[in-house]
């Protein structure tokens, strides 16, 4: 059975469909010129061979529509994730990665005609394109019509980062083709129109765009047009400095600093440690992927890593996410994603028709979950009853390793000690009842020196 895959539309060079399970790419007969060439040149050799592009194999298959000229099967991404989830380093890292492929395609004669961050994607700990459609022939003179787009999409949401918070990374959620330049511009603060690369690629860009409103290949290639090959070279030299200099200030946040500020003993930080790494060998070996949910600076992801494919891991502090992300580029954990998630507002479906970039549910279904020291911020904090709570788990992941944290802890009572409790529902029983009318509990595990317990559970089948 074939499937046309949502999101890919808008490239008349070819789209993404799924048959019988398998991800393929048509590529189509307009794109032929321009697809020859990336293979002809040794641009797709040297791509792969850098790690910097998804490899394909051309496969035998009679595509989805009129116009096919090769169907491409490439390696699939464990789990697809978005800018707007993304940390700042990680964006920084894509961006670098796009301006590194744009530079060697120039090399073989052809250039990026997209500079999409929806091109990139995280595999193994590191960014790679994986948009094998976006190479079209270099022509001298003529601009590289990328240039907006990237600023749209790196340049401007970095800069503001860096100038700003790392909280203006939300904006990328609304304006999912970019951040205007103009908005960008008006936001950013005076003395970055005496830095050169802000004043040219962001200031200068957006009162360009803003002149010639009404010319739309002006507004494509405002800044670069007639550029040599040469001096294009060094566009892309200068783009790659200024994102090389940007870097997120490193801040208090309320759970950035969450580890130094747990109620836990050591007894019972070690018993947690050691049943979350038997829960994790018993229950989540076998599945490919593992959604951290609260996941900090990834304490916990990295026992669960070691025991599982590939681990996203989540959580609603942007500066956390950011050093749990530095963490794993030092130490190299390969199987580790890290997202900046807010589980009482999860990304939605988007774009065109609500189909272009899937819900956080569509994509973590039928996956597993782990969910440690979250119930009682979600319960307490967010006012989610626990039945909507198991709801939502259950609606989403097959199995599932979770803490409960009582009111008897003293976190959950430094909570509780600003508001009133209304919260005549949330004890164990209810817990355990609520949850088992969608799971069976496999285990259920106190731990040591606290009053709070870890259970593993699989989700029951309800069609029975």
């Amino acid at each position: 059975m074939n499937n046309k895959i949502d999101a890919s539309f808008r490239d008349p060079a070819g789209f993404l469909y799924r048959k019988d399970g398998t991800l393929l790419r048509q590529v189509n007969d307009s794109y032929a010129t321009h697809y020859e060439a990336c293979v002809a040149s040794g641009l797709y050799d040297r791509l792969i061979a850098g790690n910097l592009l998804i490899p394909h194999a051309e496969v035998d298959d009679a595509g989805m529509a009129p116009g096919k000229y090769r169907v491409l099967m490439p390696e699939e991404i464990p789990y697809v994730s978005y800018p707007y989830e993304w940390s700042f380093t990680q964006l920084k890292d894509a961006a670098l990665l796009t301006l590194e492929i744009q530079r060697v395609a120039l090399d073989h004669d052809l250039s990026l005609k997209d500079a999409s961050a929806y091109n990139v994607q995280f595999r193994g700990g590191n960014a790679i394109f994986i948009d094998s459609l976006s190479f079209e022939r270099y022509v001298e003179g003529v601009p590289w019509v990328a240039y907006r787009q990237f600023c749209q999409h790196f340049l401007a949401p970095l800069t503001l980062m860096a100038a700003g918070d790392l909280r203006l990374r939300q904006l990328s959620f609304r304006y999912l083709d970019g951040l205007p330049l103009d908005l960008v511009s008006n936001m950013l603060p005076a003395s970055t129109w005496f830095r050169y690369s802000t004043f040219a690629h962001i200031h200068m860009h957006a009162r360009s765009q803003r002149k010639h409103q009404d010319d739309a290949r002006a507004r494509e290639t405002i800044a670069v047009s007639r550029l040599s090959k040469t001096m294009l070279v060094a566009l892309i030299a200068s783009l790659k400095s200024a994102i090389g200099k940007l870097s997120a200030k490193d801040v208090p946040t309320e759970w950035g600093e969450y580890y130094d500020d747990t109620n836990y003993s050591a007894e019972a930080m070690r018993h947690k440690e050691s049943l979350l790494g038997r829960f994790a060998d018993t229950y989540l070996g076998d599945v490919p992927v593992v959604h951290d949910l609260g996941a900090n600076t990834g304490r916990f992801s990295r026992i669960v890593a070691a025991r599982s494919r590939q681990v996203v891991a989540h959580d609603i502090d942007e500066m956390a996410v950011e050093r749990h992300c530095r963490e794993i580029k030092s130490q190299g954990s390969a199987n580790i994603l890290p997202l900046v998630l807010d589980l009482g507002n999860p990304a939605p479906a988007m774009g065109w028709d609500l189909k272009e970039r899937s819900s956080f549910h569509e994509r973590a279904r039928g996956t597993a979950a782990v969910a440690l020291a979250l119930v009682h911020h979600l319960c307490i904090t967010n006012n989610v009853p626990l039945d909507r709570l198991a709801g939502f788990f259950s609606g989403v992941f097959e199995t599932l390793i979770i803490e409960f944290v009582p009111k008897e802890d003293s976190q959950v009572q430094r909570m509780l000690a600003t508001r009133r409790d209304v919260f005549d529902n949330y004890d164990v029983g209810s817990f355990e009842q609520a949850f088992s009318r969608c799971f069976e509990i496999r285990e259920r595990c106190p731990l040591n020196e606290s009053h709070r317990i870890l259970y593993a559970m699989t989700r029951r089948d309800m069609s029975a």
